[in-house]
């Protein structure tokens, strides 16, 4: 399998990614769009001529950044619609009032290193809201994604999966003592997991899933890091602007170059290397994150733990 590579990097910003494009008629949902990689994303998007809905958990948040996006790119056809990835009811909510086709979903939104918590099914908060939240989301919107015949989602990872595969026997952290980066850290190897399994699953419905890693950006992600593990000792040469760090979504989300392409994982527009042990900061992806085996698994475990929630 050839890795993808595309003529954008580390410095191209997601205005450059989209030079070119046109999304005039095409509907696109942006999650976590009402500030940081979200709302450029969503921008970028929009100004494509694409139709973006903006998911958000604040409404009145998203409502100020879809007027400024509005008048920034001259695209009316912004929309605003209230959703908590950590609340299943909010997600079916929103999936049964979406009508028509869905083009591209970009799983954006998430929670990093947050205290301990848990959701009222008792799901560990990272899990719940980076993963279980998003999996809901796509598989509730599924039949608007295969009505496009190429219907694409972005599933927005971090290098941060490095920190945890996924602790089978205790996703939870129903034993054992809570770690904040390693919570963090199983919720983003989840994230990968299931665009591959996505990929796969939904393959005759021409749907496809990519993973990306948008670089480390200071955005409101990282409010709860202050300087930690997750966070601290990145070289300020790789610190990206929000502009070049929603690049790597855009590119997956809109480019040529990824059609049909599915069940990867991409950082700085390219398809990154697998790695068997951790190699250079912000670098690659690991084996059992792209793990055929272990996407097939979450994706079971991910159904019952939702059966298990009606």
């Amino acid at each position: 399998m050839t890795s993808i590579t595309t003529p954008y990097g580390f410095s191209s910003t997601a205005a450059d990614v989209a030079q070119g494009i046109d999304l005039t008629g095409r509907r696109v949902v942006v999650t976590g769009a009402s500030s940081g990689l979200g709302a450029e994303t969503a921008r970028v998007l929009a100004g494509t001529g694409a139709a973006v809905t903006l998911a958000v958990r604040d409404v009145a948040a998203g409502e100020r950044v879809a007027k400024d996006i509005a008048d920034t790119t001259g695209n009316q056809e912004l929309h605003v619609a209230r959703l908590d990835l950590a609340d299943p009811a909010s997600i079916a909510a929103f999936t049964t009032a979406w009508q028509g086709p869905l083009h591209i979903l970009v799983n954006n939104a998430g929670v990093m290193a947050c205290p301990e918590r848990y959701t009222e099914q008792g799901w560990e908060w990272q899990f719940a809201t980076n993963h279980l939240g998003h999996f809901a989301l796509a598989t509730g919107l599924h039949d608007a994604l295969a009505a496009d015949g190429a219907g694409r989602i972005v599933s927005v990872s971090s290098s941060g999966h490095q920190l945890s595969p996924i602790v089978w026997d205790d996703v939870h952290f129903a034993f054992r003592r809570y770690d904040a980066w390693l919570a963090y850290g199983q919720s983003k190897s989840a994230n990968v997991l299931f665009a591959v399994e996505a990929t796969r699953r939904w393959a005759d419905d021409n749907i496809t899933a990519n993973a990306v890693m948008p670089g480390a950006i200071y955005t409101n992600l990282q409010r709860h890091t202050e300087g930690g593990r997750g966070s601290g000792g990145v070289p300020a040469e790789l610190i990206k602007t929000v502009g070049q760090g929603a690049a790597t979504s855009v590119l997956v989300a809109t480019s040529p170059l990824l059609e049909g392409i599915g069940g990867r994982y991409f950082a700085d527009c390219a398809e990154a290397e697998v790695l068997d042990r951790r190699g250079a900061p912000l670098q690659g992806v690991a084996r059992y994150a792209v793990d055929p085996a272990g996407a097939r698994r979450l994706w079971t475990v991910s159904e019952e733990m939702l059966a298990d929630a009606d």
